[in-house]
């Protein structure tokens, strides 16, 4: 597997070995092993499984004090993901880093604790799954605001389709 750094803190592109052929593909999604070697020590707690169409941005989401660490990938169609530095001591505070996944690449990211994440649909449909390492908690649950002008997004549409709880995230400043 190849790991490669982001620009921000503990954030990981992970491509796994693919071996295929003319039945196929196969490739381990996770070995506990290899992901430590890789500085991904945390248990999983928590799988989740999304679908959503095109154009459905979910985002960008946090857990405030019981932040989850995500590793993230996508096995059918293809996504925009964005990951946001927004802790205010951090020297990356308010920047991003985004990676488009998808069933071809099969690319996952690891999101460390502590950072806000979300995604786009840019194919007809995604099936998105994420690993986490803390339990979903609706009462810790918090965000930032998809379209902050502060952290300037390059969303891959401007009309997306949005949770109503989605809409009402606040901005970076509003979360220090």
């Amino acid at each position: 597997m190849k790991i490669t750094r982001t620009d921000l803190p503990g954030v990981l592109m992970i491509e796994p070995k693919v071996f295929g052929d003319a039945r196929g593909f196969f490739m381990e999604t996770f070995q506990a092993q290899r992901y430590a070697d890789a500085g991904i020590h945390l248990p999983f707690v928590q799988d989740n499984h999304s679908r959503s169409q095109q154009n459905v941005l979910r985002g960008l989401h946090l857990q405030r004090t019981q932040p989850q660490g995500k590793l993230v990938s996508v096995s059918r169609g293809a996504i925009f993901d964005v990951v946001v530095d927004i802790n205010p001591a951090s020297p990356t505070f308010g920047r991003y880093v985004t990676a488009e996944l998808n069933d071809e690449n099969h690319r996952q990211l690891w999101i460390p604790p502590g950072y806000a994440h979300g995604f786009c649909v840019v194919s007809d449909m995604a099936d998105f799954h994420y690993k986490c390492t803390a339990l979903y908690n609706p009462a810790d649950e918090a965000g930032l605001i998809w379209n902050d002008p502060e952290v300037n997004i390059p969303w891959p549409t401007e009309h997306p389709l949005l949770s109503a709880k989605d809409q009402q995230l606040p901005r970076l400043h509003e979360l220090k």
